[in-house]
């Protein structure tokens, strides 16, 4: 079963902005800007998203990665989103 992951980066150089950025859309469902919700199947997925991560980043960045549990809290619109093992959301 996927875990779901909130993942807020600030990223100082514009070059490597644009490095975790795409490394991290390969991985997220949806976001705004530096705050992508992103699911992941297993442990193994996670420690692969975190080596690439840790390649990319350096001591002045920040990047903060939140596991999602049952007791979320929604407001307004937003609503659980589901991931069904299999499916691609484009």
């Amino acid at each position: 079963m996927s875990k779901h992951y909130v993942i807020a980066y600030d990223i100082l150089s514009p070059k490597r902005a644009v490095r975790v950025r795409k490394l991290l859309y390969e991985y997220a469902f949806g976001g705004q800007k530096s705050v992508l919700e992103i699911p992941l199947s297993n442990k193994r997925e996670l420690k692969l998203l975190l080596k690439e991560l840790k390649a990319l980043i350096i001591d002045e960045d920040s990047v903060n990665i939140i596991e999602v549990n049952s007791s979320v809290k929604l407001f307004g619109k937003a609503d659980v989103l589901k991931y069904d093992k299999g499916v691609i959301i484009v």
